[in-house]
């Protein structure tokens, strides 16, 4: 994912757990927060210590960042987004993933024009 499409700090974490809407699924919470209307959307992702080891955690990151890569352009531009991953995630594989997230994304509105599948 390139970097002005991704959510490092702190505060901006922060600031989207404190203020933001969530939407959820089995496998993942999704937090939307609506910074400004220009700027690019920005993404941001948590995998729990309770998910599995240091190798499973980072195998989970990678896919959700493969799937959020592929449909950045079509989501709220102006928004944060932290995307959570609960203990399931460790034994999807992509096109599992894939489908769930868009499910979550979908529920909670984050969609402008709808990616392909």
């Amino acid at each position: 994912m390139q970097r002005e499409y991704r959510l490092k700090k702190r505060k901006d974490f922060r600031r989207v757990f404190q203020a933001g809407q969530s939407f959820a699924n089995r496998q993942f919470v999704v937090i939307q927060y609506g910074r400004s209307p220009s700027g690019p959307p920005r993404i941001g992702i948590s995998v729990s210590k309770k998910v599995g080891n240091a190798v499973i955690r980072n195998r989970c990151k990678r896919l959700i960042k493969e799937v959020a890569r592929h449909w950045v352009s079509h989501l709220k531009p102006g928004t944060d987004y932290v995307i959570i991953a609960r203990n399931p995630v460790a034994q999807m594989d992509y096109k599992q993933v894939k489908s769930s997230l868009f499910h979550v994304f979908r529920k909670g509105k984050c969609f402008v024009s709808k990616p392909s599948e």
